[in-house]
């Protein structure tokens, strides 16, 4: 082996090595700071639903509202965002002549750039009072189902509904970006031969661009919705804070684990209470870990089917 090669091997391993043990330390760090508050704990740390580490006395947090607010704000946002970012990437790839392709393509990924406080403001006084009527409506017809029921906040449009819709909006250019990328590199052999065979362009896209595509799609929807578990500011701004416990409509209000942490951040007054928001964050890395895993296991089961 020449010493190029193995100057570029070392590197390349230390850099690998460096990575795992950055996450196990940070792993660590969360694990030591949180088991003495939740060794403190008056009430039921996973099943709980009342979060009050305000004295460090009498402890008692819980976070399944917070995990129930996380998921479903981050999960609505990506069934909204995968079929946009989706099309918005065929579009771009198969459809749009270069000079129109590559100006909108700027456009999505400048989205990106858009701080996330401007998002947050940007739901709550414009968004929100133009979806309100449609978001009654939905109450009215469709109330009868859980997602859909009257919320339990007092604000119009600090929900759910705006959050997801809003955290859609801003994971977007991820997935746009990322299926665009994939749908380009499909082999042109594949998409002449489908051609020749004389099949129309939606046949190409269905039969050599999907399959070749699908697994890097699925892995841009998965990095959107580890984007969406950790926002934090734009579901601070959205997202009313309220006593009442999550009925897991799309019109309540609550808070999710990044958001519930940046507004209690005067209550990291002593070890015990920063603790237990430090033991809330840990459940938020396991859940990040926990999509990424399944992540991988779409990505693989998909190239094994290819």
């Amino acid at each position: 082996m020449q010493r190029g090669d193995r100057i570029f091997r070392g590197l390349a391993t230390g850099s690998g090595v460096f990575i795992v043990a950055l996450v196990a330390a940070i792993a660590l760090f969360l694990l030591v700071q949180a088991v003495p508050s939740v060794l403190a704990d008056q009430g039921s740390f996973l099943t709980g639903r009342t979060f009050d580490a305000g004295n460090p006395n009498n402890l008692n947090f819980g976070i399944l509202d917070l995990l129930l607010v996380t998921v479903e704000v981050s999960l609505f946002a990506l069934v909204l965002a995968m079929p946009v970012g989706l099309g918005i990437a065929l579009f771009l790839t198969q459809y749009a002549p270069r000079s129109v392709a590559r100006p909108f393509g700027y456009l999505i990924d400048l989205l990106a750039a858009v701080p996330s406080i401007i998002f947050g403001l940007w739901g709550l006084f414009v968004l929100a009072p133009v979806l309100q009527p449609f978001a009654l409506a939905l109450q009215d017809t469709l109330g009868w189902f859980f997602l859909f029921s009257p919320g339990n906040v007092q604000i119009a449009g600090a929900t759910v509904f705006t959050a997801g819709i809003v955290l859609a909006v801003m994971i977007l250019p991820i997935i746009t970006a990322i299926s665009r990328e994939v749908f380009e590199r499909t082999p042109r052999a594949h998409i002449e031969a489908a051609l020749a065979l004389g099949a129309t362009k939606w046949e190409v896209v269905r039969m050599t661009v999907w399959p070749f595509g699908k697994a890097g799609y699925v892995s841009a929807a998965m990095l959107g919705l580890g984007r969406a578990l950790g926002e934090t500011i734009a579901l601070t701004i959205i997202l009313a804070a309220t006593p009442l416990f999550f009925t897991g409509s799309l019109f309540d209000g609550g808070a999710t684990f990044a958001s519930k942490i940046a507004l209690s951040f005067a209550e990291l007054n002593n070890n015990l209470s920063a603790g237990a928001f430090i033991a809330a964050g840990l459940v938020l890395f396991v859940l990040t870990f926990i999509v990424n895993a399944a992540a991988r296991w779409v990505v693989s089961r998909s190239g094994a089917k290819a």
